[in-house]
């Protein structure tokens, strides 16, 4: 489990990125983590991995401190940027001498993703396209079977095809217990697969529920007609989605991007809302 107390961080004196964000991240789920550009969602991951410490608060991964990086700690967590490197070696080459330093690191679930990816595991790291290269990135990751699994961006530079095998590939080949933090602009790719959702804002965590838990305190409206008291409202092809806090006990289809503007057009009132849950 991860714990994180008024974490605070900067990258210059007076001008934070983060400041007093407080959570839990729980064993067995899969965190789609949301927010605007520049609120620190790439800094909150590196922070989970201990590549950056924080400069105000505490994060306890299962009662240890991330920037001490101790091997007992980075054995079971595995971080893949946005941005990967190419690498003059071959993909099986790259498997073979970087996975021995993760101890469940398994190099037939490594071939078998990249087939289901159709990336050849003989090509250069430096010669493939960007989609391959980030295929085979992803096939590495999840090969390494972590219990600590940060994504950011990962669906960036797939076509469609490549984004569907993604998913599947994230719910067959990690473990249950893992705890899989993935940061997204792409909603729709992963809106399937990420639950609970973390919105966060620069200086608060606005949301950290699970879909059960926003459909019991929203109610999402698939309609013809346009209705007063909304949250968010947005036209569709043959009518509207509307977004309102839900007072009928009524279930729901959440929308995880009307989700996502509701809250960050009526932060304190949806806070609110699931801080009363």
């Amino acid at each position: 489990m991860i714990k994180i107390e008024n974490l605070g961080f900067g990258y210059k004196k007076d001008v934070p990125v983060l400041k007093n964000i407080s959570m839990t991240l729980e064993d067995g789920k899969i965190y789609g983590l949301l927010g605007e550009n520049g609120v620190g969602k790439t800094t909150l991951l590196t922070l989970l991995c201990g590549l950056k410490e924080v400069n105000t608060g505490v994060i306890d991964v299962d009662g240890q401190d991330p920037f001490k990086r101790l091997p007992s700690f980075l054995q079971n967590l595995y971080y893949l940027p946005d941005e990967v490197a190419e690498v003059n070696m071959t993909a099986i080459d790259y498997a073979k001498v970087t996975g021995i330093f993760w101890p469940k690191f398994q190099m037939d679930i490594f071939l078998e993703i990249m087939k289901v990816f159709e990336v050849p595991e003989d090509h250069k790291m430096n010669k493939m396209s960007a989609g391959q290269l980030k295929k085979t990135y992803i096939s590495f990751a999840l090969a390494c079977n972590t219990k600590y699994l940060f994504l950011d961006e990962p669906t960036n530079g797939l076509d469609i095809p490549s984004k569907t095998k993604f998913r599947s590939s994230i719910m067959k080949y990690t473990p249950d217990d893992a705890t899989i933090v993935i940061s997204t602009h792409q909603v729709r790719d992963l809106e399937n697969i990420i639950d609970p959702i973390v919105i966060l804002d620069r200086q608060d965590v606005l949301l950290n529920a699970s879909i059960e838990e926003i459909s019991d305190k929203l109610f999402f409206d698939y309609g013809t007609e346009l209705k007063q008291g909304d949250l968010y409202s947005e036209q569709l092809p043959g009518g509207f989605i509307q977004v309102y806090p839900n007072t009928t006990g009524l279930e729901s289809k959440v929308n995880i991007e009307a989700l996502f503007n509701a809250v960050h057009n009526h932060k304190d009132l949806v806070k609110g809302l699931f801080q009363n849950k």
